[in-house]
């Protein structure tokens, strides 16, 4: 069975284990690298920060008790934005809507919470994401992300309207 929740602060070692691992399996999608969350970066006071910054969500997924996606959604700092992080489904999740119910859940926090628009960002090349998030029906906004740590690639930034009345690129 598939199921989400969303985290308490109390539930950080689930959120560690699955940024850990992707952080791991997946480093090519993140700005984050994994050396950022071990030695020192490795406490959990530092996890439970993490799930407690203020006015966000977080949510797993599971398939038979087992978590193999997350997601987060986090103020943006502009009024009515919020941002889709830390996205991530383990490859034991693939292929079996996880990536859908997680973009749908926050979506929902989104709307919830009176948000007009939603945004994240995506790694240059990260073609299966980007699928998921045009399916979702977010849309690319031309502007130029943040540097990814390969020093190459750049993150591109894609949004979506939830008033639904107009361009995501330009909400």
């Amino acid at each position: 069975m598939i199921a989400t929740r969303v985290l308490t602060t109390e539930d950080w070692k689930i959120w560690r284990e699955l940024r850990l691992g992707a952080l791991t399996e997946a480093a090519y999608a993140f700005g984050s690298q994994l050396a950022d969350w071990q030695g020192d970066g490795d406490r959990e006071e530092r996890w439970r920060d993490r799930l407690a910054i203020p006015g966000s969500v977080n949510v797993v997924a599971t398939v038979d008790g087992q978590p193999v996606g997350m997601a987060s959604g986090v103020p943006a700092g502009e009024d009515g934005v919020v941002e889709l992080i830390s996205m991530y489904v383990a490859p034991g999740g693939r292929g079996r809507g996880i990536g859908d119910l997680l973009v749908g859940a926050v979506e929902q926090w989104a709307r919830e919470g009176g948000a007009r628009t939603l945004r994240l960002s995506v790694a240059e090349g990260n073609d299966n994401a980007i699928a998921l998030y045009r399916r979702a029906g977010f849309a690319a906004t031309g502007e130029i992300g943040d540097l990814m740590p390969d020093g190459v690639r750049r993150e591109q930034v894609m949004a979506k309207s939830l008033a639904g009345d107009g361009d995501p690129a330009r909400s």
